[in-house]
């Protein structure tokens, strides 16, 4: 069951155990790992403004958007990382809460970031995020 909306941080636990029990885990723990602290500071980035320049390309676009959230009015409530499809795709669903620029805040926000895995010439695999189609 999931908390009411305005629940604050005491709801985050039952909306993390919420989106578990919804989507079983398909990924090896180390991916799952390095995804969920991508997705994190990508979504951080993306709505904060704070670490955009560790993603050049994904924030191509957007060098001269201004953040729409208070860095410190910022929460991710809960993520979860699983396959997307296929083993080299996967998405990190996260549920956060902010203050945007204007003084509102909520609750509940839904983001989904999709990244594919790429090789590098020495056989080390990363994580990539793709951009927001």
């Amino acid at each position: 069951m999931l908390p009411p909306r305005g629940e604050g941080a005491a709801g985050d636990r039952a909306i993390q155990q919420a989106l578990e029990s919804a989507w079983p885990t398909d990924l090896p723990a180390g991916d799952e790992r390095q995804l969920l602290t991508a997705g994190r500071a990508l979504l951080r980035a993306d709505a904060t403004g704070e670490g955009r320049n560790r993603w050049p390309a994904y924030f191509v676009r957007q060098e001269t958007v201004a953040p729409a959230f208070s860095t410190a009015r910022f929460r991710i409530q809960a993520a979860i990382a699983r396959r997307d499809g296929r083993p080299d795709r996967a998405v990190v669903h996260l549920v956060w809460a902010g203050t945007d620029r204007g003084g509102t805040y909520s609750d509940g926000r839904i983001t989904d970031l999709y990244f594919t895995r790429t090789a590098s010439a020495k056989g080390v695999s990363a994580w990539v995020p793709q951009p927001r189609t």
